[in-house]
């Protein structure tokens, strides 16, 4: 075994978040220190090995061959770091299982469901963490996903739960009311509400894709409020605001218990699907592998 005395860690730490950025502020934004105290750590540790690790030019640095050389090990080495203290952690948490899903599914699908794997499995302390964030299962400490997309998750385990579709959807007594919504041209003199929540989509289906498939004209298929999460879109409808473009899974509840109808029956698929998405070594949790159950159960029985 060497006897060698390592640099400190925080040096070598930055040294390594400074590298994979090539930039001094972004790896002081990942350390939550300044640039200055990232650029004085590796100073430090250039001094200290006798060996210049950058180049630092007008308004860029780049890595010189000793710190080309370096990287890779480092960065080797700061992942067995954060897995071994992810055993630690995994140990001690054995009981908590936490699940990551956009608001919108967590609210209108999840939330409705889960006491079924509450009930089933006490022994698990079941977080659900609403997000729209991507998942960074190595730092967010999450166990699993259920995300909407088109399911390019590389490097991860990937089941696609089911896909989507758009409708309008309304208040039944919006519907019914006055003036009443009977044909798709009567969307004339209703409010549209438009759900922005597929933005990130490279063609999402809008108002004026389902007035088009409907054979419509005549219809502002541009005003009324938009809402950016989905669920927002939904209540809005069921208080009677207007007539949402709404997403059949999230809606699925509310129609079957009579708070949303859908006055016509044309669906636009989104060309997205649901999700669930783990590590692989992560269906060798018993916790992990449990809740992948219950949800295709829940999704079978449906």
């Amino acid at each position: 075994m060497s006897n060698r005395r390592l640099p400190p860690l925080n040096a070598l730490r930055a040294f390594e978040a400074t590298a994979r950025h090539l930039s001094f502020a972004k790896a002081a934004e990942e350390l939550n220190l300044t640039p200055s105290a990232i650029s004085h750590q590796v100073k430090a540790l250039e001094e200290t090995i006798g060996t210049p690790l950058f180049e630092r030019l007008n308004r860029s640095i780049r890595l010189t061959d000793a710190g080309l050389r370096a990287l890779p090990h480092l960065r080797d080495g700061f992942d067995r770091l954060r897995d071994g203290v992810a055993e630690w952690e995994a140990e001690s948490t054995d009981h908590v299982l936490v699940v990551s899903t956009g608001p919108a599914f967590a609210a209108k699908w999840l939330a409705p469901r889960v006491y079924r794997f509450v009930d089933r499995h006490p022994e698990i302390d079941l977080r659900i963490a609403a997000s729209l964030k991507r998942s960074d299962f190595r730092n967010d400490r999450v166990d699993a996903v259920i995300r909407f997309g088109g399911g390019d998750y590389p490097g991860e385990h990937t089941e696609r739960l089911f896909g989507d579709a758009v409708l309008p959807l309304a208040s039944p007594d919006l519907v019914a009311g006055d003036p009443p919504l009977r044909s798709p041209g009567d969307l004339a003199r209703h409010t549209l509400l438009h759900d922005d929540s597929m933005a990130f989509m490279p063609n999402p289906i809008k108002w004026v894709d389902w007035l088009e498939a409907a054979g419509v004209s005549g219809v502002n298929a541009e005003r009324g409020p938009r809402f950016s999460h989905a669920d927002h879109g939904l209540d809005a409808a069921i208080d009677g605001a207007g007539v949402v473009l709404g997403r059949d899974v999230l809606a699925e509840r509310d129609i079957r218990r009579g708070t949303l109808v859908a006055p016509f029956e044309l669906k636009i698929p989104t060309g997205a699907s649901f999700w669930f998405v783990c590590p692989p070594s992560a269906l060798e949790r018993e916790k992990v592998r449990l809740f992948r159950d219950w949800l295709f159960g829940e999704i079978e029985s449906a």
